[in-house]
């Protein structure tokens, strides 16, 4: 199995079909995102993607804070020039390692923020750097302006936003091309499709990323009462996983399943072959080689229009699967 490389945007910049979204490969703030890691398999992981033709990696300052890139940085070491590398900056971290839960997109945060990841990446050039939420005190112009000249100066290869509305992309685009826009994107939630800026990208030969592309572990079929979540899991705490929307959505789920089957492929294999044969890059995230493996092989997945017709039937556009983040969170989505 090789993973099909493909144009992400229209900048130049070629990645496999699927990527490694490496976020709970490390623990996040005091408690963990998706339970517990394993530094050497997660080591083990990457690499495992790489052989496999998955060398697209996805992290992000935030995550730890520093430590989910400084694993990479291990991972990486000696084969740098093997790896796709995408980190993101916007969360305020400020001198003591501490995250201010500010959003800051001012060009001297920018600056301040790339040194740190080229540092603690230990590389002196990052693929595809992202603005991981938007400044909304800000304008996003002096943000892409600040990013732009990180291009031009060789440290940024190409330059990506997260969250962001179609009228944000515009403006953003009109300053530097942007090659990438990252979102949540799952059978789940689809909001971007129901909002147009997925149509917006389009228009602008710009690429989409999808992150938690299996609804937050929710079509992975895994999850069948609260209680499989760790007790320190932060999906306990948001609206997708309360009991007005948990059980209704195992109901979705079991549906999946019953068509994965008879396809011969597991729900997870399915919803992201869904993701793939719409043209859209999904960066599953796991630490372990045994799922990477499960999810790379989607990308092998034919789906038939009647078949795509049949996913649409059981989760249509506009499906209410609450939300994907408390009150605060939703609140940073541009």
């Amino acid at each position: 199995m090789e993973i099909t490389k493909v144009k992400l945007g229209s900048q130049g910049l070629i990645v496999p079909q699927i990527g490694l979204g490496c976020m709970g490969m490390t623990g996040f703030q005091e408690g963990n995102m998706y339970g517990k890691a394993d530094e050497q398999e997660a080591i083990a992981t990457i690499h495992r993607s790489l052989e496999l033709g998955g060398n697209f990696l996805d992290t992000a300052d935030l995550y730890g804070p520093f430590e989910n890139e400084k694993l990479i940085a291990k991972a990486i070491a000696g084969k740098r020039d093997q790896y796709i590398i995408a980190t993101k900056f916007g969360w305020e971290i400020d001198d003591n390692n501490q995250l201010t839960w500010a959003i800051n997109g001012k060009k001297e945060y920018v600056k301040k923020s790339v040194e740190r990841s080229l540092k603690n990446l230990n590389t002196d050039y990052i693929d595809l750097y992202y603005m991981h939420r938007l400044d909304k005190n800000t304008p996003i112009e002096e943000t892409v302006e600040a990013m732009a000249e990180l291009v031009k100066e060789g440290k940024v290869g190409y330059i990506g936003l997260s969250e962001v509305s179609s009228e944000t992309v515009k403006r953003a685009h009109a300053i530097h091309p942007i090659s990438a826009v990252q979102s949540e994107y799952s059978l789940f939630e689809r909001t971007v499709e129901e909002r147009g800026v997925l149509q917006t990208l389009d228009e602008l030969g710009i690429g989409f990323v999808a992150y938690s592309p299996l609804g937050r572990g929710f079509l992975s079929g895994n999850i069948r009462t609260i209680d499989d979540l760790p007790e320190d899991d932060f999906r306990r705490a948001i609206p997708r996983f309360q009991e007005e929307h948990f059980y209704k959505n195992i109901e979705l789920v079991k549906a999946i399943e019953a068509m994965a089957a008879e396809k011969n492929v597991s729900s997870s294999q399915l919803a992201l072959a869904w993701i793939i044969s719409r043209g859209i890059l999904p960066i599953p995230g796991t630490k372990r080689r045994k799922y990477l493996e499960q999810n790379m092989a989607a990308a092998d997945i034919q789906l038939s229009a009647d078949e795509l017709a049949k996913i649409d039937s059981i989760v249509p556009l506009g499906t209410d699967t609450g939300k994907t983040y408390d009150e605060f969170g939703m609140g940073l989505i541009d």
